[in-house]
């Protein structure tokens, strides 16, 4: 079983307010050790991340992760565990008004 996650940069922040650009911090020493985790993950063989730094435009990708593992519940628990933390821990984001 493969998942992957392909996050892109919004035109519109979760409120509706239109976005020119996102500018994107990452500690990517932490993105690893949160990587690290997931595939030590039960039944997975591999999972790997590109996080995007910089700023970016609507549409522009952020951030890619694909997991690999044996069965759909072990490869959807540590793909979800890999995001949730990187998004929560790792990555800080600030949108930029037109």
């Amino acid at each position: 079983m493969v998942l992957v996650h392909n996050g892109m940069a919004r035109a519109t922040s979760r409120q509706g307010a239109p976005v020119a650009s996102l500018e994107v911090q990452v500690d990517a020493d932490l993105v690893e050790a949160i990587r690290q985790e997931g595939e030590a993950m039960p039944g997975m063989f591999r999972v790997l991340v590109e996080a995007r730094a910089g700023t970016f435009a609507p549409g522009d990708d952020l951030l890619f992760i694909i997991a690999a593992g044996d069965i759909r519940e072990n490869v959807l628990a540590a793909l979800t565990h890999t995001l949730t933390r990187i998004k929560a821990e790792a990555i800080t984001k600030r949108e930029v008004a037109p």
